[in-house]
């Protein structure tokens, strides 16, 4: 036979392959298809009373009620960072302060609800060691967790939702989130408030001193006082103002370091309004060359830098002082949690659904199976398979 006669005889035999190939495909869509509809009422009724069965047991769990409250969290205050620039009087540096605040500070209080403070008060308050029937308090929180469900909008409202069996007591654990976060923002607010005024306290002890220092010499140049009030002009004073909001920012910088985090976005605003002061001496200084660098120039800078120290450290003090007089920063109710009249669980016609139709297919499946276990043993030599393997599970069993 030669080479060109070899693929001719291939292609005979080709196409009966391929209707052989194609035949079985049929077969094997017809003998799935004719299981199923051997099968029909299995399918149909089977799932029809898994669905029926889960309805009745739905009937028999007790039912979740979830009350809901919104509020407003206390509203970013301006800084006293961003006072201090104010209170130098310099415009462009005050509108760019003014951009840095914290846009949303919902999550920071979101955190604040899941903190293990907050948590244990719960626990205290309602007794849920006993109600959640639990032995430890972390058991407790974790369970009260799963029944609390914490969310912010784009609006900055603040929304808990809680489950519990008692529409009353879920109404109250509700709003007793809101009135534990309180005591805590009173206690949080009272605490910084008190090392603030602590810390200004010093400074100014320390710039007053410095400030009679800084007179005194000044006095020492035969200089009258009303001279000092009109020399040597307004550059200097605003390099003097410039140099005190440094130093004021710089201390204030250093005494957040104490309580807070530096990715903390109080401390970021801080330490960009600590470099726009800056950048604004540069060009202070700059403008300020002509004025030469004599020894009254020098002292009477010296002076006004020490006196707009004392005065910043001066406000500073009294703003700690009113901060720690006054309770924190208030959360305002936008709806109070009230007793829901309608159960949120269990949803009784979604279960019946989800059972039938994951019964449905574990029925399918069955039959599929069963269908081939049978067509197994059918052959003899998968029939003595069976037999075998089954005689091996059950020695296995020890049967």
């Amino acid at each position: 036979m030669t080479t060109e006669n070899m693929p001719q005889s291939e292609n005979k035999v080709n196409p009966d392959q391929n209707e052989i190939e194609n035949e079985d495909e049929e077969i094997s869509l017809l003998d799935l298809l004719l299981v199923v509809v051997e099968n029909l009422r299995l399918l149909v009724l089977g799932p029809l009373a898994v669905g029926l069965a889960a309805l009745g047991i739905s009937f028999m769990i007790p039912p979740t009620y979830t009350a809901k409250t919104q509020f407003l969290p206390p509203q970013q205050q301006q800084s006293s960072a961003s006072a201090l620039v104010q209170a130098l009087g310099v415009g462009a540096i005050g509108g760019l302060s003014a951009g840095l605040g914290i846009k949303n500070p919902a999550d920071q209080y979101i955190a604040f609800l899941k903190s293990q403070s907050i948590q244990d008060a719960m626990v205290d308050r309602f007794d849920l060691l006993k109600r959640y029937d639990t032995k430890f308090r972390v058991d407790a929180r974790k369970v009260l967790l799963e029944n609390t469900k914490i969310s912010a909008g784009k609006d900055g409202i603040i929304a808990l939702e809680l489950d519990d069996k008692d529409p009353k007591v879920a109404a109250d654990m509700a709003n007793a989130y809101v009135d534990e976060l309180r005591r805590m923002m009173n206690r949080l607010a009272l605490t910084e408030a008190q090392l603030r005024r602590s810390f200004f306290e010093k400074k100014l002890k320390e710039a007053k001193e410095n400030l009679s220092a800084a007179e005194e010499s000044l006095r020492g140049t035969g200089v009258s006082g009303g001279v000092l009030k009109t020399s040597p002009g307004a550059a200097v004073e605003v390099v003097a103002r410039l140099k005190a909001g440094i130093t004021v920012q710089e201390i204030k910088v250093a005494s957040m370091r104490g309580y807070l985090a530096d990715t903390s976005p109080e401390f970021v605003q801080a330490m960009k309004e600590l470099s726009v002061l800056k950048a604004q001496l540069t060009n202070a200084e700059k403008s300020d060359m002509a004025t030469g660098d004599g020894l009254y120039v020098s002292r009477y800078r010296e002076f006004k830098y020490q006196e707009t120290l004392y005065e910043l450290f001066a406000k500073q003090y009294e703003l700690a002082r009113v901060d720690e007089s006054r309770e924190g920063a208030a959360v305002q109710v936008v709806d109070s949690a009230q007793p829901p009249e309608k159960k949120s669980k269990p949803k009784k016609a979604l279960i019946a659904i989800i059972a039938s139709l994951a019964s449905g297919f574990v029925f399918l499946l069955f039959i599929f199976l069963r269908k081939a276990y049978l067509s197994a043993l059918s052959d003899r030599e998968n029939a003595d398979k069976v037999s075998r393997l089954s005689s091996s599970w059950l020695k296995v069993l020890g049967r």
